[in-house]
């Protein structure tokens, strides 16, 4: 409950200071998650990532003062945040389709974002089958790229693609997906789709050794084709397991995806049957004077 109450604070926050610079780690601070942990969570609740849903909110409120006031549209752009008029029209054109001036004009219409809430109500109730484990710190081997939150849901696949395509001739059958955003920033992490190190033996002359290290996992398991049960997993752990959780909250800046071997599965990655998990370091909730420690 805490987690959703720090997201619906979020989006009172950008709601009052939208014409301000808004930055992930100034709206963290004030809501008191880590960038990463706003980050993800939003998006995984709100449907959006962040800064998508601040552009979005913005631009509403840009198009209603083109159209409804005498201001200068330079003026409207500073006020926004776009010091350039030209980078300002290009932008304020992708979101309503029309330029400030056919606006201004009568010319065009203006498209309409409403800010979200969040209703607190009763839900709970649901299962959601996961397990603790300690486990010492691993050494996994593979190939690593710096990836931007709001470019993941396609950036992470069209990695994986060009991973295997290339290196599909080498025996090399990759366990992990390791998400790493070890300072929590909430901008970019580094993604390494990566095998347990055999020795000090490499894969292929590329791959680098990452060192996991030694953590408290909470492991939920995937039933079912990757490319849907990851996905649908991963969103529940944000939309229902941290909200709701009263004893675990995320300890570091990792998550990990531990896939089977596909070939032990008639349709691979896409079999029914198929089994994976994700691994997300947690802590026991801290308390002071009845509140937790984020």
């Amino acid at each position: 409950m805490e987690f959703i109450e720090s997201i619906s604070k979020t989006l009172h926050f950008i709601e009052e200071h939208i014409q301000d610079d808004l930055t992930i780690e100034k709206i963290a601070k004030h809501v008191y998650l880590t960038p990463m942990s706003l980050q993800k969570g939003f998006s995984m609740l709100c449907g959006y990532t962040l800064n998508e849903y601040i552009r979005k909110r913005k631009f509403t409120l840009a198009g209603f003062d083109v159209m409804n006031s005498n201001e200068k549209i330079i003026d409207i752009a500073l006020k926004y945040g776009y010091e350039s008029p030209d980078n300002f029209t290009r932008a304020f054109k992708r979101f309503h389709g029309s330029s400030p001036i056919s606006v201004r004009t009568g010319e065009a219409t203006i498209q309409e974002f409403a800010p979200l809430k969040v209703n607190l109500e009763l839900k709970g109730g649901y299962l959601m089958e996961y397990r603790i484990e300690e486990k010492p710190a691993f050494k996994v081997a593979g190939i690593c790229q710096t990836i931007a939150y709001e470019a993941a849901y396609k950036e992470v696949p069209l990695f994986w693609q060009l991973l295997m395509s290339k290196h599909q001739t080498v025996d090399f059958c990759p366990k992990y997906g390791v998400n790493a955003d070890l300072e929590m920033t909430g901008i970019d992490f580094d993604y390494m789709i990566a095998d347990d190190l055999n020795g000090n033996m490499l894969p292929f002359s590329e791959a680098k050794i990452q060192e996991i290290p030694a953590h408290t996992w909470a492991v939920f398991p995937c039933r079912g084709r990757a490319d849907q049960q990851l996905a649908d997993i991963n969103q529940k752990i944000y939309q229902e397991w941290l909200p709701n959780t009263s004893n675990y909250e995320i300890a570091a800046g990792y998550t990990i995806e531990r896939y089977d071997d596909p070939t032990g599965y008639p349709q691979g990655t896409l079999d029914n049957n198929y089994y994976s998990e994700i691994w997300l370091p947690v802590r026991i909730k801290q308390y002071q004077n009845g509140v937790a420690n984020r």
